[in-house]
């Protein structure tokens, strides 16, 4: 969960945690659609356009226009 304590910016925090969800392998593929995470975490558009631009800049993630943005398997 994203956390006001934390000193780091709100759509770092988020990124860390979809990470780490990939990481783990709860997220195996297609990332949650931008406002299924804004409802999830209850953030701002922008926010989570920045962290999922944080991924895709990182080479995590891909986005495919009109389909989502999907984990990165090399």
């Amino acid at each position: 969960m994203v956390s006001e304590d934390d000193p780091r910016p709100v759509y770092v925090q988020l990124a860390a945690l979809l990470r780490a969800r990939i990481a783990s392998g709860e997220i195996r593929s297609r990332l949650p659609s931008e406002r299924d995470i804004q409802q999830e975490f209850g953030i701002a558009p922008m926010t989570t356009r920045k962290a999922v631009r944080l991924l895709k800049e990182a080479g995590e993630v891909v986005t495919v226009p009109g389909r989502g943005t999907f984990v990165r398997r090399d």
